[in-house]
């Protein structure tokens, strides 16, 4: 049965983004891109919200940006094609390779695990993670965890009072400084 993950680089203090909406503190060089890229190799289909659709929208037409380097350009081809689910109240449309959710998060999940499919069903954006967390959905965790306190903004995990038993699947820490934590939930 397919997998449901949620990965996301994150703050030291915990935060996916800084609070002033702000990711430039993320550590990104070409030791982590090569992981960010193995990672969404693993992907059978990316469930997202509104916002971070709307901020991976610049992915759809990167291929035809003389610019980016061979490490995006590969990142860029990988994702373009990848089936993607969109939940918004907001949205009537969108582009690409994507299409807006019918259903509920926990209806189009269990819908994604009972297709025949290759690849996790990955989940983006700490809002949508939120509520599948709450749900008991996810079943990894993987954190790329960024040597900065950004001191505020959008957390990774929910404060939804849920205890959740990991097991340590993966960890690694990059020259960077940056430290690549992997967990599965314990059932």
């Amino acid at each position: 049965m397919r997998r449901v993950t949620y990965t996301m680089g994150v703050s030291l203090d915990g935060y996916v983004v800084g609070p002033d909406g702000s990711l430039d503190w993320g550590t990104f060089d070409d030791e982590v891109a090569r992981v960010v890229i193995d990672e969404i190799r693993e992907v059978g289909v990316h469930l997202m919200g509104r916002r971070l659709y709307e901020s991976m929208l610049v992915w759809e037409t990167a291929d035809q940006d003389p610019t980016l380097d061979d490490a995006m350009r590969e990142w860029s081809g990988i994702w373009k094609p990848l089936p993607k689910v969109v939940f918004s109240s907001t949205l009537t449309s969108v582009e690409g390779n994507a299409r807006l959710a019918t259903g509920s998060l926990a209806d189009e999940i269990a819908r994604l695990k009972a297709e025949p499919g290759e690849g996790a069903i990955a989940i983006g954006g700490a809002t949508l993670a939120a509520e599948a967390a709450e749900l008991g959905l996810i079943d990894e965790y993987t954190l790329r965890v960024s040597p900065v306190l950004v001191g505020g903004g959008i957390p990774y995990f929910a404060h939804d009072k849920r205890r959740a038993d990991l097991e340590l699947v993966e960890n690694r820490s990059f020259q960077s400084g940056l430290v690549y934590l992997r967990y599965r939930v314990v059932r």
